[in-house]
């Protein structure tokens, strides 16, 4: 599948916001956003974007994508389907992708980054309800528990990201059982539980046109 493989800061300061990308480097103040919040380029500091409201719908559109790992054809998809579920289609959206197993399995504790979760998920690292699950994309439903593998209980990645679990923050719609190297889905989060910073009513504006 392709993937963007360039240099992950560049992004956050593309952006003008910290899209947690690098794991651990992003609540340090090595975080290039701390250090340089402004475009990158030669001319990033002068560079001057005429301010329109395509321009504004396509930032918040891409912040999002890329802070879940989405290509523009999944992100689509997605959308469409946040369409057809009853209640607000943005965030329907949200709910959606904080449903996928790589964002739960980083919501849970088990690494510091998506991308990271994304390629233990890949190698059959994490099980649903008993159940070894491959795909990030797969969705849970509340109720769900999440559980380390029991070959994969002492992978040094996922130890040094329990050690920290906490000091990144937490949401409600989960429960972490540090320990038994588990977590538990709760609840369909509501948009107020969600921490992202994301005004997903213009993604909504955007793709309706």
């Amino acid at each position: 599948m392709a993937r963007y493989l360039g240099a992950k800061c560049k992004l956050c300061r593309r952006d003008g916001v910290k899209l947690f990308l690098k794991g651990d480097r992003c609540y340090s103040e090595k975080c290039e956003i701390e250090k340089r919040n402004y475009p990158p380029g030669e001319h990033g500091r002068a560079r001057f974007s005429r301010k329109s409201s395509y321009r504004t719908q396509l930032r918040e559109k891409q912040k999002l994508r890329r802070m879940y790992l989405l290509l523009e054809a999944q992100f689509r998809n997605y959308y469409y389907r946040a369409v057809k579920m009853k209640g607000v289609t943005g965030a329907n959206l949200l709910k959606l992708l904080e449903q996928r197993l790589d964002n739960m399995v980083f919501r849970m504790g088990f690494t510091s980054s998506r991308e990271t979760a994304r390629q233990l998920v890949l190698h059959k690292h994490f099980e649903v309800n008993g159940k070894a699950v491959d795909r990030p994309s797969y969705q849970l439903r509340p109720g769900d528990r999440v559980t380390l593998r029991e070959r994969s209980r002492n992978l040094l990645v996922v130890e040094e990201s329990l050690k920290k679990y906490g000091s990144r923050g937490t949401v409600p719609y989960i429960t972490v059982d540090v320990n038994k190297r588990e977590g538990v889905y709760l609840e369909e989060p509501t948009r107020e539980m969600i921490p992202v910073p994301i005004e997903e009513n213009i993604i909504v504006e955007l793709y309706s046109k």
